[in-house]
């Protein structure tokens, strides 16, 4: 099994000046670290987008067939831009970052002629687009998040002038002034924060400190962007999504999750970018943590039809999410009541069309026990989307983990979904005993320990907290099906065929 937790990599520690653990390892090339994927795209200059978006024109930096997993390497825009005077080298330099411990892809891209246009264009740099073999024009592109590896320990917060959601409040100052270029760039008047993130007891937080005062909050990483082409000519900006992906910034599509993308141009020409080291919902200064990612992903293409395809399976026409407890239908609109207005239509039509349920008791069902978050109010389109709880539907759907030979049950309980540990263990080449309410799981990675409810998870003499605890039921040993990535930190996604959620372990 392989590790891909955010503990296996990070180390960081935030002193008068910036300061790092030796053995924290950055993540330059595919030379450095962990590449889990068969196939792998750097951040190179040739390998990448600044602010624009590809479309049907563009060339591959790729070509992989469906099913392939791809590492690829993303780097944050902070650091990058303009407005902080567009050398990433003395940007992060002056925050106190050694030499070693700057990307040098950014330094490569930030001092290059590659054209940008800090008003005109997106911020963001895309990797891609890869091309994905059997991909035509109705099918659908599912995208699997299998890891996510922080490539530095720190990034970077940024507010801008008329952007965020308090636009002419934020930033508190006179706004930009005349000859705001690169070379002054603090004439531009916009607030950047930049923000290491460190180890506190077993978990890795972003870290803020002012006046001697700080404030932690827990890392959860993703990809900000994720989509494919589209087919015109022109190249769109990277900032506003659309119903092909690109800017979503949803921050529930991160490790184990699950995106389907509808497909516009033959090999979808996938892309990826913007990541987050945690982001709030709204996203409402302008930015999450910004920082660079490592990320592999699982490009499969599901033919028009396929009962894989969520919702509709002729007329897949808008990016629809799921995680292991949520099915995540999207809105996307410039006017926020509208994007609310589409979520909840696209949930409606999504339950309805997976279950056979009446559309007014769907309605009903979504008024009373569905939540609707604001993915982001600052990218122009504004985002809604919901979180289908799917414990909700368990008359509905039959559930099954698979590693892609074997399938064992998963049972659907009120608070979530459970399986029996020794089919759990034989699934994974582990061991298991069980000495009364204590079960003992052996594998590669060490040793983790499960008792009947208690939440609190033993793995490698380290404790951790997760939301569920195991239960007993017969002569059954049931454990959350949320330990499998969480504790175990074994690549887990989920898929949504017909009355069927398949969750895939492994690579």
């Amino acid at each position: 099994m392989k590790k891909i937790t955010i503990a296996s990599i990070c180390t960081a520690l935030l002193m008068s000046a910036f300061a790092y653990s030796e053995d924290f390892q950055i993540l330059q090339t595919k030379e450095d670290g962990v590449v889990d994927g068969e196939y792998y795209v750097g951040s190179a200059y040739e390998n990448i987008t600044w602010g624009r978006l590809p479309n049907k024109n563009s060339m591959p930096v790729l070509t992989v067939p469906s099913g392939a997993t791809v590492t690829i390497d993303t780097l944050s825009h902070e650091g990058m831009l303009e407005d902080q005077g567009k050398n990433s080298e003395k940007y992060f330099k002056s925050k106190g970052v050694s030499e070693e411990q700057i990307l040098k892809s950014a330094c490569d891209i930030s001092a290059s002629d590659k054209p940008h246009d800090f008003d005109g264009d997106g911020p963001h740099i895309v990797t891609g687009p890869i091309y994905v073999e059997g991909a035509e024009p109705g099918d659908v592109l599912k995208v699997e998040v299998l890891s996510l590896y922080p490539r530095v320990p720190y990034g970077v917060i940024s507010n801008r002038h008329f952007k965020g959601v308090l636009t002419g409040e934020f930033p508190e100052n006179e706004g930009r002034k005349p000859g705001a270029d690169k070379d002054h760039p603090e004439l531009y008047n916009n607030v950047s924060i930049f923000t290491p993130i460190k180890k506190v007891g077993e978990e890795y937080v972003g870290y803020l400190v002012e006046n001697g005062h700080e404030m932690t909050f827990p890392l959860f990483p993703f990809l900000g962007i994720m989509g494919v082409a589209n087919a015109s000519d022109e190249s769109l900006s990277s900032i506003p999504p659309t119903r092909l992906g690109g800017n979503l910034d949803i921050n529930e599509l991160g490790l184990g999750s699950t995106l389907y993308l509808p497909v516009d141009v033959k090999g979808a020409l996938f892309f990826a970018g913007d990541p987050h080291f945690v982001q709030g919902d709204g996203e409402v200064a302008l930015t999450a943590l910004e920082g660079s990612l490592r990320g592999t992903v699982r490009l499969t293409v599901l033919k028009k039809g396929s009962s894989e395809i969520p919702g509709d399976k002729n007329k897949f026409d808008m990016c629809f999410g799921e995680t292991e407890d949520f099915w995540i239908p999207i809105g996307l609109n410039q006017d926020l009541d509208e994007a609310m207005k589409q979520s909840v239509r696209e949930s409606i039509d999504f339950i309805s069309e997976q279950t056979g349920i009446s559309r007014k008791i769907v309605y009903a069902y979504l008024s009373a026990a569905t939540d609707y978050e604001v993915s982001q109010a600052v990218d122009k389109t504004k985002g809604i989307h919901a979180l289908i709880q799917k414990r909700d539907f368990k008359e509905f759907i039959k559930v099954q983990l698979t590693d892609g030979k074997t399938k064992i049950a998963v049972e659907v309980q009120p608070d979530g979904l459970y399986t029996d540990i020794f089919e759990l263990a034989s699934m994974l080449g582990a061991k298991v005993s069980v000495k009364k309410n204590i079960a003992t799981l052996s594998c590669s990675t060490g040793r983790y320990q499960f008792t009947i409810g208690s939440n609190k998870y033993t793995g490698n003499g380290a404790v951790k907290t997760l939301s569920k605890s195991p239960y007993l039921s017969g002569k059954k040993f049931f454990v959350p099906t949320e330990i499998i990535l969480k504790l175990l930190s074994v690549p887990l996604t989920w898929s949504t065929d017909g009355t069927l959620i398949t969750g895939k372990i492994g690579f």
